[in-house]
């Protein structure tokens, strides 16, 4: 069927639902997590029953959607706090409260990345016009007088992009039809380059800066990279050395090894998203004065450190998740200019998420994996 035929017969199914009519066009397929646990609790499903879009709402057809830790985490319950170990060392627990806001509501859609195209907007929203291509970021800020750093995750709290079709709040969207990245770039930018754009900014890294940056040959890792010397800092990367080289050509200036010790105080600035064992050694990394900026823990969230290095060095430590708007909309600006792009190694169908899971986990590939709808 034709792409136009395919909106048509969409529009035609939406009025239709707001009748409460069901039709085959109101279905779509996608990937629905049952439970927490391997990849056998994603179920392919082509009966899922395409979302209307509420008040304030669009309904976006996705174009491409980025694999990210976070979806891995979220399918093992690594976000419960009985969990303890590695990512990769969850093993058998009993979640309750596996997602990023608590519980989840099964089944649920995955998918934080997306880049998309408007296919329908609910009542009141005004400004984004159909067929305009559009992304969003993966935590969207919805911050109360209790909670100013509240937000919804994509693909946790509320249905995400590992579908044919999602509903996104309006005023989360951001147009991205004027980019000269592709649908697969933009698609594998919203968390990897999200977070390590909040991670920048949090530490407030500038062209003074000296920037230690942990698991760099990863997405979120790359995107540091390129975003920090895009800064004008100076910086060092901790990556395998199999990577080395996707480190180099993301702007590092220099690599150092896994097992390599760091020289002491020899950085103004870390971004860690590692955690795990290596954490105290960072700390030692710093010079006085400096600032440490923290978004993972696929090593290990539970760390050892001497408080004494904290406090006798004056040293700052950012946990960063909650991305204000100003964050991601400076990311979309570049985005729409060109001026960064992801290191995509590989794409796969949907259909194909346990696969792409795995490769994402072996570590293999460095940079970013995307699914195709």
């Amino acid at each position: 069927m034709a792409r136009t035929d395919r909106l048509g017969h969409l529009a035609v199914g939406l009025r239709l639902a707001n009748q409460s009519v069901m039709s085959p066009s109101q279905t779509m397929y996608g990937v629905q997590l049952v439970g927490h646990g391997g990849p056998e609790k994603l179920v392919w499903n082509e009966r899922i029953p395409v979302p209307v879009p509420a008040a304030s709402e669009v309904l976006v057809r996705v174009l491409a959607a980025g694999v990210n830790n976070t979806d891995i985490n979220t399918r093992i319950g690594w976000y419960a706090q009985e969990v303890s170990t590695a990512t990769n060392d969850v093993g058998d627990v009993n979640i309750e409260s596996g997602g990023w806001g608590g519980a989840l509501r099964f089944p649920r859609i995955q998918g934080g990345d997306l880049c998309g195209e408007v296919v329908s907007v609910g009542k009141g929203v005004n400004g984004i016009k159909l067929g305009m291509r559009v992304t969003c970021a993966i935590n969207q800020p919805m911050p109360t007088s209790d909670n100013p750093v509240n937000f919804e995750a994509l693909g946790s709290e509320r249905d995400g992009a590992f579908a044919e079709f999602c509903c996104v709040p309006a005023a989360q969207l951001y147009d991205v039809s004027d980019s000269p990245l592709s649908d697969i770039d933009i698609g594998a930018m919203p968390c990897a380059f999200g977070t390590a754009l909040n991670l920048l900014v949090r530490a407030g890294v500038n062209e003074r800066d000296h920037v230690l940056i942990t698991g760099a040959s990863g997405g979120v890792g790359l995107a540091a990279v390129q975003l920090a010397r895009q800064r004008g800092a100076e910086v060092t990367a901790v990556s395998s050395l199999t990577k080395a080289d996707a480190v180099r050509e993301a702007g590092a200036d220099t690599v150092i090894g896994r097992e390599e010790s760091l020289p002491p105080r020899g950085f103004s600035v870390v971004v860690d998203v590692v955690g795990g064992s290596a954490f105290s050694s960072l700390l030692d990394a710093l010079r006085p004065g400096g600032r440490l900026a923290t978004s993972g823990a696929i090593a290990g969230p539970v760390v050892n450190t001497d408080l004494r290095t904290l406090y006798l060095k004056d040293l700052t430590v950012f946990g960063c998740t909650y991305q204000p708007p100003e964050v991601f909309a400076q990311l979309v600006n570049l985005i729409r200019e060109g001026i960064v792009r992801p290191r995509v190694s590989q794409t796969y169908p949907l259909k194909e998420i346990a696969k792409a899971q795995s490769d994402f986990t072996s570590k293999h590939y460095p940079g970013k994996l995307v699914l195709l709808p």
